[in-house]
């Protein structure tokens, strides 16, 4: 039976993607004023760490800020240890699609668990600006439904978002007046990832300036859109934790973004357990990399190669678009177009360790710059 927390706020954070962040932006609000907070450490999704999260609850914790992993049909068993008293759907896309029933629908059923599970009465945050989340099961919630968004009218809607340089600066109106911020991280989905905190927050009596001063105090999670400057007025863009359709396309608004000028390069490797989704959704990748004024492209994996299908179909230059099988033959080339005054994204899902290529870019523009 889950344990009645209800003394403290117990959050739960699901969705296809940007768990991992929303919950570190929460966290980095809530300890502005509260010390003792349990938070889930990394990405320890599954159920068992949740219970293992719930037996190290002391009466000293102020707040619970638990990742949950709702993938599977097990995902359910989070609540068995607890039940979050806020639920957090950050949005329902192709992440895992292979392993969830190969549909939207089916994806969303399963993040519908957090709905069906948490505390009725509590507070329920869903994104909405991703069309896939009217398709969780909100009917079944009693609680109050609170909303975030950019381009659609929410409860908590960004405005004013910009660019700046080391991350993003975006408005939001609170208590009828519109308040200023400033995250240390890159992209409008992290800009949305942030909304999601700053409502928490507010929801639990925090003052704009404690939540200004506590997004300001964010810090990326592992190899999560990691800018990186290398040497020339060159950048290298870290984004090697994990890749899905939604993910990828996100990243390369930053690119583009951040490549305002310069040469842009994307190196994207196979995005996995996409199942029957996975030559479309790589195709989706590359026509969006041409469309968006890529310069160059470097695929890694046999499913990547969709994406080079994908640009080409788009109009993409097919002499600037190159796929390997293997790392070596990859950064063989690759070397040769780490040049001054370029932007490379790097990313990849877990399995294909684009880790690798990413460290190999940074070593080897510093190695350069010294023999220069």
């Amino acid at each position: 039976m889950a344990r009645n927390k209800q003394r403290i706020p117990v959050i739960g954070v699901t969705g296809s993607a940007g768990k991992s962040t929303t919950t570190a932006f929460i966290n980095s609000i809530l300890k502005t004023k509260w010390t003792k907070i349990m938070k889930t450490p990394g990405n320890r999704n599954l159920p068992k760490h949740t219970k293992e999260m719930v037996n190290k609850i002391r009466p000293y914790h102020k707040a619970v800020i638990l990742e949950m992993g709702l993938g599977r049909a097990a995902g359910k068993y989070h609540f068995n240890h607890i039940k979050p008293t806020i639920g957090v759907i950050t949005n329902v896309g192709t992440a895992h699609y292979g392993r969830l029933g190969n549909s939207i629908s089916a994806t969303a059923k399963k993040k519908s668990a957090m709905i069906k599970y948490m505390n009725p009465k509590g507070i329920l945050l869903l994104n909405n600006d991703d069309p896939n989340s009217k398709l969780l099961t909100t009917h079944l919630f009693k609680g109050y439904l609170v909303t975030v968004g950019i381009k659609n009218k929410a409860h908590y809607q960004g405005r004013n978002i910009k660019y700046e340089r080391n991350g993003m600066s975006f408005q939001v109106y609170l208590n009828n007046r519109l308040e200023s911020f400033f995250i240390p991280t890159f992209g409008e989905h992290n800009v949305i990832n942030a909304l999601f905190a700053v409502a928490i927050a507010r929801k639990l009596g925090f003052s704009p300036h404690e939540i200004r001063r506590g997004l300001k105090n964010f810090k990326p999670p592992s190899r999560r859109l990691r800018v990186i400057n290398l040497p020339e007025n060159s950048t290298l863009i870290d984004d090697t934790f994990n890749a899905n359709p939604q993910s990828v396309k996100a990243a390369t608004d930053v690119l583009v973004n951040l490549g305002i000028g310069k040469q842009k390069i994307a190196v994207i490797g196979s995005m996995l357990e996409l199942g029957s989704y996975t030559k479309k959704g790589h195709s989706e990748v590359g026509k969006y990399l041409a469309n968006k004024g890529v310069h160059r492209i470097f695929t890694l994996g046999e499913k990547a190669e969709g994406i080079k299908k994908g640009a080409i179909a788009s109009g993409f230059p097919r002499r600037n678009i190159h796929s390997f099988k293997n790392r070596s033959s990859l950064h063989r080339l690759l070397k040769y177009h780490i040049t001054p005054n370029i932007v490379i994204l790097v990313k990849g899902s877990h399995r294909m360790y684009m880790k690798e290529t990413s460290e190999y870019i940074a070593n080897y523009s510093l190695r350069n710059q010294k023999r220069k």
